[in-house]
């Protein structure tokens, strides 16, 4: 049974063995295609750990920051959050990857702002969920702001497209209300008219319907929507119980698409296998564990709402991530958090982790 004074450990611990994972299976998943493609192997996993130096260093200055100045700071970050959004979208700033317009390139420093978004949309949540806890049943006072303004930022990812990280935020949001006692039926409702323009979002974005058509069978075009699918199960298929050795993937080897970003666990399944795959999903397991032991002790209500924020934040994009390189749910276009390739990411959830460790160390007196 894990004690109290064992949380934060366990959850220093199980935060950097996912990052020490991410590092080794960034060389061993893009080495090669490095190699290709800029002459050296180590192109890649010398910028992660570029990143994840950066990351360590905002999880430091994360973990010395009082929780409580996050109140201040709510709206602040929410309004420059949405600047950047819609900074996407101006020529010469925002640029285009992948197909969507999600990056930002401010001389030599690129990132993605829907990342800061989400911990912008935790910070707002943890502050207007906790002042409004004496009306928070009022449809008015304690439902519509904390929906309709989360839903701004929302729209405006929904707009680059990204409809996996909109989706993935939205089901934060929904846990948030829902954790601080926002009515059911508010909710529910809330979902039901969602689904219309989601229809809409959906068939106007004409790839979107192809990746819910492919999802529900990959095999009817293996070579081309299906095949990065495909080339997953056979990925996942290949590595049995133990693997097939690491750095021995075959799929990674031109075959599997963003081997490196959002299919990087179809490599971890296929070189390490089935017990690879279950060591990753217990360590985001001890993650959720210690991230919400952190919430119910909080000493205040921001604090457990910031904690649960947080904590959800992390593993909503990591059960998504994996239910998509598994095919239980269609493509999304999200990274596995701590372990795929990627700056921004990596960087907010290590900050997200430093701030936990704030609110573990104040609930705890130390």
């Amino acid at each position: 049974m894990l004690k109290a004074r064992d949380v934060d450990r366990f959850l220093i611990i199980s935060a950097l063995l996912l990052v020490a994972v991410g590092i080794v299976m960034v060389y061993s998943t893009s080495s090669i295609m490095a190699m290709k493609r800029f002459g050296n192997e180590y192109f890649f996993v010398k910028r992660h750990l570029s990143y994840v130096l950066a990351g360590l260093f905002m999880f430091l200055v994360a973990t010395r920051v009082p929780y409580g100045a996050y109140r201040r700071l709510a709206y602040p970050a929410l309004i420059l959050s949405s600047v950047f959004l819609v900074c996407v979208f101006i020529p010469g700033i925002g640029f285009t990857a992948g197909g969507a317009r999600r990056w930002i390139r401010l001389g030599p420093i690129a990132f993605q702002p829907s990342e800061p978004a989400k911990l912008a949309v935790v910070f707002f949540l943890a502050y207007s969920l906790s002042s409004k806890a004496g009306r928070i049943k009022d449809f008015a006072f304690g439902f519509l702001p904390n929906i309709l303004i989360p839903g701004v930022i929302i729209g405006l990812i929904v707009l680059e497209p990204d409809l996996g990280t909109a989706l993935t935020l939205s089901a934060l949001v929904v846990i948030m209300n829902f954790a601080a006692g926002v009515r059911a039926r508010y909710l529910i409702g809330m979902a039901a008219a969602a689904m219309v323009p989601l229809y809409f979002i959906i068939h106007k974005f004409g790839y979107m319907m192809k990746r819910i058509t492919i999802y529900l069978d990959p095999w009817q075009d293996p070579s081309g929507a299906g095949f990065q699918m495909v080339q997953s199960f056979l990925a996942f298929g290949s590595g049995g119980l133990t693997g097939v050795g690491l750095g021995e993937s075959k799929q990674k080897l031109f075959y599997l698409p963003e081997a490196h970003t959002d299919f990087i666990l179809s490599v971890i399944g296929e070189e390490l296998g089935l017990i690879g795959v279950g060591a990753v999903i217990a360590l985001y397991i001890i993650f959720l564990f210690c991230g919400t032991r952190i919430a119910f002790r909080a000493k205040d209500l921001h604090g457990s709402y910031l904690a649960l924020g947080l904590t959800f934040m992390v593993v909503l994009q990591a059960a998504i991530n994996m239910g998509v390189v598994l095919g239980v749910i269609p493509p999304k276009g999200l990274t596995l958090p701590f372990i795929s390739y990627g700056g921004t990411s990596l960087i907010i959830n290590m900050t997200a982790v430093g701030i936990l460790l704030n609110i573990y160390i104040v609930e705890n007196g130390s």
